[in-house]
């Protein structure tokens, strides 16, 4: 081999090692692809569409606690979508809850008045060297009418906090309804519809099959 062509071999090799060695490197790639977020909304519906049978919890011992729950047990029985058993062993699901009912007075007062008043008077004088005459009068009269009315309401404010609790102990469901009572129904009759009607709702939009 010649000294020419080992000259430039030597050449290109050194020329190789420096490109390779000045090439700047490729830049890390820092940024990781977004992980999938969990669909915990759609794992709750798939739990919340298979409850048929619910078993209604004690909502307390006091007298207005067991009638919310005998209410909400009828609403819930109404709604001709639920099995309420008295089995828990059996249930889907467990309702439970916390209730309040609450009583107050409001007083209402109203009132309006009239007022009359009538006066009147008069006089005349007379001057002579003989004598004078001298006459006058007066008159007054005043009414008033008074008319005043005060009334009592009772108002009657029932809450009711309430969840569905599967057999695992998730809370696949909750609502808080409130009220001061409808035109044919207690409030505590008010709220347990209410209760009712929003599982029902909420059922529908998880995409639960009548039954």
């Amino acid at each position: 081999m010649s000294r020419r062509l080992l000259a430039l071999i030597v050449v290109s090799v050194l020329a190789c090692g420096a490109a390779a060695y000045c090439q700047t490197p490729p830049a890390p790639n820092l940024t990781e692809p977004p992980k999938p977020v969990p669909d915990l909304r759609a794992e709750l519906d798939a739990k919340l569409s298979k409850v048929k049978r619910i078993y209604v919890e004690s909502f307390g011992d006091d007298e207005i606690s067991r009638t919310l729950q005998a209410m909400v047990i009828n609403a819930l029985d109404q709604t001709k979508r639920f099995i309420v058993t008295e089995n828990k062993d059996k249930a889907d699901a467990i309702l439970k809850g916390h209730s309040l009912e609450k009583t107050s007075q409001e007083v209402h007062a109203m009132g309006s008045g009239t007022g009359v008043a009538m006066s009147g008077g008069g006089g005349s004088a007379h001057v002579s060297p003989e004598g004078g005459n001298a006459h006058g009068s007066f008159a007054s009269k005043a009414m008033g009418i008074d008319d005043s009315k005060l009334s009592t309401e009772t108002v009657n404010d029932a809450r009711l906090a309430v969840r569905l609790v599967a057999p695992d102990g998730d809370v696949i469901w909750s609502t808080t309804q409130e009220s001061l009572g409808a035109k044919f129904k207690s409030a505590s009759a008010d709220v347990a519809v209410k209760v009712a009607k929003q599982l029902v709702r909420d059922l529908d939009r998880a995409g639960t099959p009548k039954m």
